[in-house]
């Protein structure tokens, strides 16, 4: 078996040497063959260093902390891969308990957990000690029930045939947090063991809210359900409801009247239009290497392009026929005002359904083709 060791680096020469060493005894002492990959961007000594200690050395034509594995993931030859910063925050020695799940056939990709082990004096500000890991962790764990306790961990590894399942492609910090997604949902088995994190002898290149922000948002794109379809959901049963209490004059702690029916109409819209994003959204995440998700599985089952699109067109043209009839009558009276009636904006509701449904129909059809 041979175990390739990627470090990602960025001006350090003053921990690439101990890491490398580290790094090759532990795997050696397994028995096993030892590949370290640096992929580096330096502007100081690290590169000569990490070839002068025997390690392959290659050069990211782009910048970012994922780009720079990304870039190095092609060069790996393991069987399974092992990824370390290269700024002294890892012990490399540590890489036996790292690697053991995935040879005793427990586990497929494994996290080093700082929180599980032990986090040493000054070696995680504050911030991102007691808020920002454990809560990204957390979305992690809501939106993907990842089952991780800590989600943003730069020290892993992974069986080499993980890299096909996973399908990564983020550049920036966030891909961390598309390791640990993308493993989840590809059903790949994922595991932790508890490691030491000491303090960086490096400056930090981390920019906490900005890469903060980035591991976040990366999660809300893969979440269509929770940022789209539950709220959209919501609004359009609470329109409805409140739709239904206007228009049968149902009292409520007061009574609905034409406001209450605009309101509605207006949370009907909104949450339809959600609904129809959020299927949208289920499609993306399944063209970006991800499996189906129930959504959007019925919706490709039952709801083909035609189906959706000829039940948007029956729902235009009820609004139209009534529509019409309101056109006749307004020209009947001398193009007089007409009193607005409540079934007027109903009416109207219909056309906007209608249009909104056949045209999602071919932007929907087009995402899954």
């Amino acid at each position: 078996m041979k175990i390739s060791v990627i470090i990602p680096t960025l001006n350090e020469e003053k921990t690439i040497g101990e890491c490398i060493r580290k790094a090759r005894k532990a795997v050696e002492d397994l028995g096993y063959e030892c590949e370290v990959i640096v992929s580096d961007s330096s502007s100081d000594r690290t590169a000569e260093i990490a070839k002068s200690l025997g390690a392959r050395v290659v050069f990211p034509d782009r910048k970012g902390y994922g780009y720079a594995y990304l870039y190095a993931f092609q060069h790996a030859s393991g069987d399974i891969i092992v990824m370390g910063d290269g700024d002294g925050t890892y012990d490399f020695s540590e890489i036996p308990k790292l690697v053991e799940p995935i040879i005793n056939g427990k586990a497929d990709f494994v996290i080093g957990s700082r929180f599980k082990g032990k986090i040493h004096d000054k070696a995680m500000p504050w911030l991102h000690r007691y808020v920002g890991n454990p809560l990204l962790t957390w979305f992690a764990n809501f939106f993907f029930n990842a089952k991780v306790s800590d989600a943003h961990s730069g020290f892993r590894a992974f069986r080499r045939d993980c890299l096909g399942k996973m399908k990564l492609s983020s550049a920036g910090m966030e891909f961390a947090t598309e390791m640990v997604v993308k493993a989840r949902l590809s059903g790949i088995r994922i595991a932790e063991v508890p490691v030491n994190y000491y303090p960086r002898v490096s400056e930090s290149k981390l920019r906490s809210f900005r890469d903060g922000w980035r591991h976040l948002r990366f999660m809300l794109l893969y979440s269509p359900t929770y940022v789209f379809l539950i709220p959209g959901i919501f609004l359009f049963i609470f329109g409805f409801l409140m739709s239904c209490a206007a228009l049968l004059g149902i009292r409520i702690f007061y009574n609905p009247g034409i406001h209450t029916l605009i309101a509605s109409a207006l949370s009907l819209l909104l949450g339809y239009q959600l609904i129809l994003f959020g299927i949208a959204g289920e499609i993306y995440r399944e063209k970006q290497g991800i499996k189906r998700g129930r959504v959007a599985g019925f919706f490709f089952r039952r709801m083909k392009l035609e189906i959706m699109a000829s039940i948007g067109v029956a729902i235009f043209l009820l609004g139209l026929a009534y529509s019409a009839s309101l056109f006749l009558k307004w020209i009947e009276s001398g193009f007089r005002e007409l009193p607005f009636l409540y079934q007027d904006l109903i009416a109207f509701l219909l056309l906007v359904f209608g249009l909104q449904t056949f045209f999602s129909s071919f932007f929907i059809s087009m995402l899954g083709e």
